[in-house]
């Protein structure tokens, strides 16, 4: 069965459509500002999920303190549309960067990570093209196994590093633990910042991250700030995380069934070009809110396969379903456009202006 606003939808902009609920959007962007703000703690929300200017401003509106970019393309986008103090949560390697670093230095607050010695002996340059001094945050792994130094000892020995560059300024460090490894990062940060502190350093960012990780909001000790990003949107990654419900879930692709060609399948119009691969360790590529008990059980390029085995329910040829996917991130990148809807109304598009930013 078709909605109202699906079929407008699909008469207008076609399908698969991105649409995003931006009172859901709003209310989202409040209620996580209010979380922060209740336990003390800034909110530097990360923008790779949305990556839009318009809605970074929303939620600097909201009162968020700047925002958090993982690529230097994406923090060109803001800083050219005006917004300033942005924290790079990402290693940054070579002249062109540092060029580009350089640039974007001179003209708003950039904040930039490091986690090993040869980007630490690079940012110099950047600061030198800027004409001043560049903050860097030591990135420490606490767990999850990605980015970041390993040991305090590590932490410690690139933070005076960093302190020894005239050039460098030693602004803290950036953690993303994981979603039970709390008591470990205090562990991990109390040595470091021991270590630090009897080198004369003072972290002013103590930066912790993640949508997952509202839950745990506040937790560490000496926590400056929380960089989460997916929840303006939420995802069923969200959902499973227990941060988000399904009716915080603003964003969802917009899907035509364009074939059953039996009783127990079918195709969508949303392939792996839409919806992507990744499963974020969920059944299914995305929850079909009007065939909840349907799977989109894989995909090509083009087609989405549904498996309607165990749904109770059966979709028809030409049905638009609404379709909110595993991990809205990633989602976000494979789109031109948003279109805004509040209610039953469209009230507009958006353009994702950092889409595509991957250096």
């Amino acid at each position: 069965m078709t909605t109202p606003l699906a079929a407008k939808i699909s008469r207008e902009f076609g399908t698969p459509a991105v649409v995003v609920d931006m009172d859901r959007v709003e209310r989202n962007i409040a209620r996580v500002q209010q979380a922060c703000d209740a336990v003390g703690v800034t909110n530097r929300p990360h923008i790779k999920t949305h990556k839009s200017p318009v809605l970074a401003r929303l939620q600097i509106a909201a009162g968020a303190k700047g925002i958090t970019c993982q690529k230097l393309g994406e923090a060109e986008v803001m800083v050219d549309a005006g917004i300033d103090d942005i924290l790079i949560s990402y290693n940054l390697l070579g002249n062109e960067k540092m060029d580009r670093l350089g640039a974007l230095s001179a003209r708003a607050t950039i904040t930039a990570a490091a986690d090993n010695s040869v980007v630490i002996d690079d940012l110099p340059t950047a600061a030198a093209r800027a004409g001043r001094p560049l903050a860097v945050v030591v990135e420490c792994d606490t767990g999850r196994k990605r980015a970041g130094v390993e040991t305090p000892a590590e932490a410690i020995a690139l933070a005076r590093q960093i302190a020894s560059s005239p050039q460098l300024r030693f602004a803290g460090f950036l953690l993303y633990p994981t979603e039970s490894g709390w008591a470990e990062a205090q562990r991990f940060f109390d040595e470091a910042l021991a270590g630090v502190r009897a080198a004369g350093l003072e972290p002013a960012i103590v930066s912790t991250g993640g949508t997952p990780n509202l839950k745990n909001l506040g937790k560490l000790k000496g926590a400056t700030e929380h960089r989460p990003g997916t929840y303006i949107y939420n995802d069923r990654m969200q959902i499973a995380a227990g941060v988000a419900t399904l009716d915080d879930c603003a964003f969802q692709v917009y899907a035509t069934v364009v074939s059953r060609a039996g009783s127990d399948r079918g195709i969508v119009d949303a392939g792996s070009k839409t919806l992507t691969t990744d499963t974020g360790g969920l059944d299914g590529h995305g929850l079909i809110l009007e065939h909840p008990e349907a799977r989109i059980a894989r995909f090509a390029e083009e087609h989405g396969f549904l498996d309607l085995s165990r749904s109770n329910t059966r979709p028809a040829i030409g049905d638009v379903v609404r379709i909110v996917p595993n991990h809205v991130c990633v989602v976000v990148n494979m789109v031109d456009e948003i279109v805004l809807v509040r209610g039953d109304e469209i009230v507009g598009t958006l353009p994702v202006a950092a889409r595509g930013r991957l250096k």
